[in-house]
Order: C-alpha cells, then structure tokens, then sequence
C-alpha cells in the first residue's frame, strides 16, 4: 500500500478551491499554504497556453526531508505518508531546506488574518493543531484517510481533476490512469520518487 495523488491538468481551471478548502480543512495559518496553484502562461499572442499547476507535498519514496531531519520529527508511513511530528519538530528548518518542492512551512509566530482583532472564535479552535516555532506541511489529511475518506482537496475539487488511491495496486485507478494517459512526477531526475503524478 502506498497512497498516492493524480491532478489531471486538463481538467483544473485553475480555481483555488483545493487551496481554499485545504486552509478550511486544516486550520492552516497567515502565509501557510499546504496546497497551492502556480499558474504559468506560455507563447506570444495569439499562441498563448495557459497552464494551471496545483503543488502540495509530494510525499516522495525517497523523501530528502526525512533524511535531513536530525530530530526525528518527519515520519515516513508505511503507506508513504510523510508528515511532522510537531511534538518532535525543534524548529530548526532543515527539511524545509532539502525540500526540492518548497512544500514545507514554518510557523514562527502567532498570526491573525484580521491584525488587531485577535483571534476569530474559527482560529481559537484550529490553531491548537499548529504549534508555533515548528515546521509544518500537507500531510494528504491523515485524519480524513485513517476514517476512510478522501483528502479534503480531492473530495471538493470542482472539476474532478484529483484522484487518490493505492499506487501499489495496478488496478487501482490512479495506477490506471497514470498507466492509460501517461501520469509523470515532477523532477523525477531528482530521485526522490514523489507519489503526486500529473496528466498532460
């Protein structure tokens, strides 16, 4: 068993609604985005493509975090999961650093979308789960995947451009989707193996 993502590229429109729900979801902080869309134009008029890129941790095979973690904080899964053991985490931001996707976040201090205000009874309640001081990232919603659910962002993608599943399984359909129309991972030459494929 190891879990594993697929974005089809055709079908996002570059909504940020994976982005919104997975801050919703997670309760992530100012600045903290575990899932983003980089959006890229390619061409000159009137050749212009326009491509939408999601990004999320890519919890990789081979993960260079976990080998750069001198605390022991960033765990591999044996279903590949990669996530921070923020009660481990000592802040000192080297997976961040070995991360080739940019997909970690630092939590250095106590921060409000409404500056001034304090805290809105939302952010009392969700910012519990993120310590300060500590890195944190996209984890595929553990807890959603441990009760049988999908990750927030697959479950609420408006077009149906996220898949997930078992990538172990050659039946599974993100196995054939990646099979049947060619999913790659980006820069696999690094050797890290990411389990997040994308469709042209």
């Amino acid at each position: 068993m190891r879990y594993g993502m697929v974005i089809d590229l055709k079908r996002c429109i570059g909504c940020y609604g994976c982005q919104a729900v997975c801050k919703v979801e997670n309760a992530t902080p100012p600045g903290v985005f575990w899932a983003r869309v980089m959006k890229r134009e390619f061409g000159k008029y009137p050749n212009v493509r326009r491509v939408n890129l999601p990004l999320l941790c890519m919890h990789c095979r081979e993960p260079e975090c976990v080998k750069a973690c001198p605390s022991g904080a960033t765990v591999q899964r044996e279903d590949g999961i990669v996530y921070v053991d923020e009660t481990k985490c000592v802040g000192c931001r080297y997976c961040l650093m070995a991360c080739p996707y940019g997909s970690r976040f630092f939590h250095a201090k106590e921060r409000y979308y409404f500056e001034g205000y304090g805290a809105t009874p939302f952010e009392e309640w969700g910012y519990r789960r993120h310590p300060t001081g500590v890195v944190s990232k996209c984890d595929f919603c553990r807890h959603r995947v441990d009760q049988g659910l999908e990750p927030a962002c697959v479950a609420n993608c408006m077009t149906k451009a996220r898949h997930f599943g078992d990538l172990d399984d050659p039946q599974s359909e993100v196995s054939r989707l990646i099979r049947d129309r060619g999913g790659s991972q980006l820069y696999p030459e690094l050797g890290t193996d990411p389990s997040v494929y994308y469709l042209p």
